[in-house]
């Protein structure tokens, strides 16, 4: 009996930063851009997923602590199984991504860095704006320390490029970490007649 080849493990990205500096939106290129590829990626996003999971969030220490543990175990069952995974979510604590890093075979931290008058002038949801009036206390960057990214797999800038071009970035650093196969990008070159072009 011939045994069936173990299943290779996904590879998990956590996409951390700012409430509103662009976590999801870069997240969603990726995915497609590596679709385009034949690579597929499921996308965990911390909104979507406390609507169902906290759908009345209280953000306290105990629920974050239960929230991203979940999102943990779902990645690490994932990748275990042969899915890729695209996390979005802020987990203002260095240590939810780090407890990620320890259980998730292939992990790379994306750190989408974006100043904070950036995100607040973004703010799609009001959370910035509810955290001036008093409304939320805890949100991370304003009544919660948001604890950066010592040392980043990946590193983009939302402030200063085109969601495309972070989404390439991403992309060349997953190929570094050899996550995906490199893309051959040669030079174009037309013959003297300019009927062929040579790569």
């Amino acid at each position: 009996m011939v045994a069936e080849p173990a299943v290779r493990s996904g590879f998990a990205l956590w996409f951390t930063g700012l409430p509103s500096s662009g976590k999801t939106t870069v997240a969603e290129k990726v995915c497609g851009m590596l679709s385009e590829r034949g690579v597929t990626a499921a996308l965990l996003d911390s909104g979507k997923l406390r609507k169902v999971l906290t759908p009345r969030p209280l953000y306290t220490d105990e629920e974050r602590d239960w929230f991203y543990g979940v999102l943990v175990y779902l990645a690490e069952h994932l990748t275990e199984s042969g899915v890729n995974v695209a996390i979005c979510a802020t987990a203002p604590r260095r240590y939810y991504r780090a407890t990620a890093r320890l259980h998730i075979e292939r992990f790379a931290e994306v750190f989408v860095d974006c100043p904070e008058a950036i995100c607040r002038s973004r703010d799609p949801k009001g959370l910035w704006k509810k955290a001036d009036r008093g409304e939320i206390r805890n949100l991370p960057g304003a009544g919660v320390c948001y604890e950066k990214p010592s040392l980043p797999e990946i590193h983009v800038e939302t402030g200063r490029s085109a969601v495309a071009d972070e989404a390439c970035a991403v992309l060349r650093g997953l190929e570094v970490l050899g996550f995906i196969d490199r893309v051959h990008r040669g030079v174009r070159k037309r013959s003297s007649d300019g009927k062929v072009i040579f790569l």
